[in-house]
């Protein structure tokens, strides 16, 4: 993000440019903090926040982000300082005036936020929207004709609306991240509108209080199922806002939410780059075992989890339990080896477990994470274990293996974990079934003939080997009901059942159906 970019987004009244004698197009890629006690280290790129240090005293600092490649210094300013301007302009640093009111760590706090939503959204491939928590606060002041801000279940503010209307004192304290009116809060208190943010999707209207210098509000909270993630505030300006404004807010709101889960864990994006990568063959073995510190030629292995019983769950929902499951998992495969890496694809999770000894317990771990799940955040998962390995770079045998275990639990069976010599007999007849849906002119049209429960119980009865007591049990209905149920199969569709190619092939058909 350019420097220019980030200075939209932050703007008025946090901080005004000085001077920019290399323009404001050079890239923001961190922010750091300068502290006059500290000696600075500063990189290309930075943007340094001078803490400590007001006015002409902060020049020393200014000259050294200068020379050690920085595009911008942030400093408080009382008053216009020539001899600041002077060192900025030398030192080829653009020079950025911070109000004596603003908090530090809040402007440090937003300033990382669009630096680092703009890394994620270039990394990841995302929309704007998604991407940009600050053009997301920009979209949804278009679309309900107010001053919006986005805070955090903390009440921090996390991004904000530009704006050139008249802005109330409450608006304007809590960008600078100060607290607001103390009677004001306390009336919201008292009124129950944080009680109401927080236990529901619900727009809340707040009246203006024209003694407090506070104007008309509308708010709604941020959730993903029923977890409270923040609030998005529309203040009203000179204008009534838009006539959809609250519809707008509801579906912003849920946007929102998909943005903040999305983002919940931005330090483990690179590691889950790293085995996507590996996955789908974009990078050497050899080269990611480098990066994690992993030796590529000793055993290794990759298990699959996935999350069951969220079908009817909302999207938002949803995202938050992968993302909470994930967490879990990096969490204990990382306590069991430092080197294992854990990432999402296709709606599973995958992990990758390197340097494992001759007996690894990896059937040990997966139920520890199973139960973790189902114990600590209510979750189903079904985990499915791959082979061990001898090399890193035959993980992909083991990756199609633990995916053609979850593929057999999945269709037909209620274990939680599993590995192949558990399933082998489900694996290979779920992969045959799955082979014959992709053929339907593979079919015997005289098994087609038979419903529902002739079907069933000439199923349950070829299972038994034609021990009629038995599939009789499994049924649930007397021995004599079924011996009539499979005679009159025969009959309906013709065919013979002494004949053992035909049972063999009326229970692959029949179990397809």
């Amino acid at each position: 993000m350019s420097l220019r970019q980030v200075l939209i987004a932050l703007g008025d009244p946090l901080v005004e440019v000085q001077v920019a004698p290399r323009g404001l197009e050079g890239d923001v890629l961190d922010v750091v903090i300068l502290d006059p006690d500290d000696t600075p280290d500063v990189r290309p790129g930075d943007l340094g926040l001078v803490v400590g240090a007001r006015g002409r005293a902060a020049a020393p600092l200014v000259r050294a982000a200068g020379a050690g490649g920085a595009v911008a210094v942030a400093v408080k300013v009382d008053t216009p300082s020539p001899v600041l301007r002077q060192a900025a302009a030398d030192a080829g640093v653009a020079l950025l005036a911070v109000r004596p009111e603003v908090r530090w760590e809040h402007l440090e706090a937003l300033a990382r936020g669009v630096v680092h939503n703009a890394r994620v959204t270039a990394d990841a491939g995302v929309g704007e929207v998604l991407g940009d928590l600050f053009g997301l606060a920009q979209t949804i002041a278009s679309l309900t004709g107010g001053i919006v801000s986005i805070e955090d279940t903390a009440s921090r503010v996390l991004a904000y609306s530009r704006s050139t209307d008249e802005v109330d004192e409450l608006r304007r304290l809590s960008i600078l991240g100060r607290q607001g009116p103390e009677p004001y809060l306390k009336m919201l208190r008292e009124w129950g509108v944080y009680q109401r943010l927080r236990s529901g999707e619900e727009v809340v209207r707040i009246d203006e209080r024209p003694e407090l210098g506070i104007r008309r509000r509308i708010a709604v909270g941020i959730h993903a199922g029923t977890q409270p993630l923040g609030t998005i505030w529309v203040q009203e300006g000179g204008t009534p806002l838009a006539e959809q404004a609250e519809r707008a807010l509801l579906g912003a709101a849920r946007v929102t939410a998909l943005h903040l889960v999305q983002q919940r864990e931005p330090a483990a994006a690179f590691r889950e780059n790293l085995l996507a990568s590996l996955l789908d063959g974009r990078m050497d073995a050899g080269a990611i075992a480098e990066q994690i510190g992993a030796d590529p030629d000793k055993p290794a292995a990759v298990v699959v989890f996935a999350l069951r019983g969220q079908e009817h769950a909302d999207r938002t929902e949803h995202e938050l339990r992968r993302a909470e499951m994930t967490s879990l998992i990096s969490v204990h495969a990382a306590s069991y080896r430092r080197s294992a890496l854990v990432s999402q694809q296709s709606g599973r999770t995958y992990a990758l477990l390197t340097d494992l000894p001759a007996k690894a317990p990896l059937l040990t771990l997966t139920r520890e994470i199973v139960a973790a799940a189902r114990k600590h955040m209510g979750l189903r998962v079904q985990g499915a274990i791959g082979s061990t390995v001898p090399t890193v770079n035959e993980v992909m045998i083991s990756r199609a293996e633990a995916d053609r275990v979850l593929d057999a639990m999945s269709r037909d069976l209620d274990a939680d974990v599993a590995t192949l010599e558990d399933v082998r007999s489900r694996v290979l007849i779920s992969e045959t079934l799955a082979l014959l849906a992709e053929h339907p002119r593979i079919r015997d049209p005289r098994l087609a003939r038979l419903d529902g429960e002739l079907a069933r119980s000439l199923l349950a009865y070829l299972d038994e080997f034609g021990d009629v007591k038995s599939a009789a049990a499994k049924l649930h209905v007397h021995p004599n009901t079924l011996r009539y149920r499979v005679r009159r199969a025969a009959e309906v569709g013709g065919f013979d059942l002494d004949d053992p190619l035909l049972r063999l092939f009326a229970q692959l058909q029949l179990r397809l159906g």
